[in-house]
């Protein structure tokens, strides 16, 4: 999305429309209502976050809700993304950036990847998502 790397399809592609959305959809409501996020997940999902997995949306809602801060700003520096052809019009996405947390004064680095695959109504639910927190 970026230019990095591109093979086929070209700026603007089906597979990274859908990715940029995301994503803007993805941090948007993480630094608004993270609550929200659950409804992205389904019940086959599964989240690393930084090294602890979770499987299920609403174990993965409950996570992300009892993370131990109230406050968090993403700010996002790349995004790549792939077509993913072992899941059918599924879509990798690759996410680096910078989140603020409320009251902290410097920032910390971060990055994700998540799985997107296509759901029966014909949207996207997060089959997998891999978050770390980038030291050093």
């Amino acid at each position: 999305m970026d230019g990095q790397g591109k093979e086929g399809g070209g700026a603007g592609s089906e597979y990274e429309v859908v990715a940029r959305a995301f994503v803007d959809y993805y941090y948007q409501t993480f630094d608004t209502n993270r609550a929200a996020l659950a409804a992205l997940y389904g019940n086959t999902s599964m989240l690393s976050f930084e090294g602890h997995l979770v499987a299920g949306a609403p174990e993965i809602g409950l996570k992300l809700a009892q993370l131990p801060f109230e406050q968090c700003r993403h700010s996002i520096c790349t995004v790549d993304c792939q077509p993913t052809p072992s899941f059918p019009g599924g879509i990798l996405v690759f996410v680096s950036g910078n989140l603020q947390l409320g009251g902290e004064e410097h920032q910390l680095r971060f990055s994700q990847m998540f799985q997107l695959v296509p759901n029966e109504q014909g949207s996207f639910f997060v089959q997998n998502d891999i978050f770390r927190l980038n030291y050093g």
